[in-house]
């Protein structure tokens, strides 16, 4: 189409300098351009090369993957990126990603800092401490995923939902939150193994099969090999 923008998602390369590497940041804008529907392309920057170093520099001086190019116009940051994009990319022709629901945008806020704090933990009096935060963290997201959206309740109905049946933070479609929020809890639930048999966040866990299902999270994520080296020397400890 004529007026279809020229998008190009520059992402952090992963161990083998072409597949894409361990980064919920750039994840997260290629779910936002994924369920946006837009047509646009993906190029993995090896850090490691001096060539694509120049050249990264030459287009985004000082800048880190992940960054945008927008009809040869250069953004730079991630939270400016989806905002940009939510504001560009709009109905009628592009769909609206915002979560209806503001308590969406919040849900599980800060269980990556509470699991960065854990697993990067070098001090092993803190290790009990710490690990109860993350598990007060996950339950509160977990709790926030069984509770009801005010979508799901109807007033005119004899029956009471007590449980969310919903398949994502704010309801059966991926929306802005869910982009910032999964990447990170896959990252998670990857590097801490034991996590998976926690059967009690049973909010969590429908969350996370019902993500897998869908190929704008499930084909974005970087390959698990790359989610352990980046974590193999922090999370050695734990094991």
């Amino acid at each position: 189409m004529a007026d279809e923008k020229q998008v190009e998602l520059f992402v952090k390369a992963g161990s083998d300098g072409q597949s894409i590497g361990n980064c919920p940041f750039s994840q997260r804008l290629f779910m936002v351009l994924w369920l946006k529907g837009i047509t646009f392309n993906v190029t993995t920057v090896d850090m490691k090369r001096k060539f694509e170093n120049k050249v990264l520099e030459d287009l985004a001086p000082g800048a880190q993957p992940p960054f945008l190019l927008y009809d040869n116009e250069v953004k730079t940051d991630t939270n400016k990126i989806e905002e940009f994009l939510e504001e560009n990319l709009c109905p009628p022709k592009y769909p609206r990603l915002a979560a209806r629901n503001p308590e969406s945008n919040t849900a599980g806020s800060n269980v990556f800092s509470k699991f960065s704090a854990y697993i990067k933990n070098s001090n092993p009096s803190m290790n009990d401490m710490l690990e109860k935060g993350l598990v007060k963290a996950l339950l509160k997201l977990d709790e926030y995923l069984n509770t009801p959206v005010p979508e799901e309740i109807d007033e005119n109905s004899a029956e009471e939902v007590t449980v969310s049946t919903r398949k994502f933070l704010d309801g059966n479609e991926l929306t802005l939150a869910d982009c910032n929020l999964l990447p990170k809890l896959h990252i998670v639930q990857e590097v801490i193994e034991d996590l998976r048999s926690l059967n009690s966040f049973t909010g969590i866990w429908r969350y996370l099969k019902n993500a897998y299902e869908c190929e704008e999270f499930a084909h974005t994520c970087p390959k698990d090999v790359e989610i352990e080296l980046a974590y193999a020397l922090v999370a050695k400890p734990l094991k």
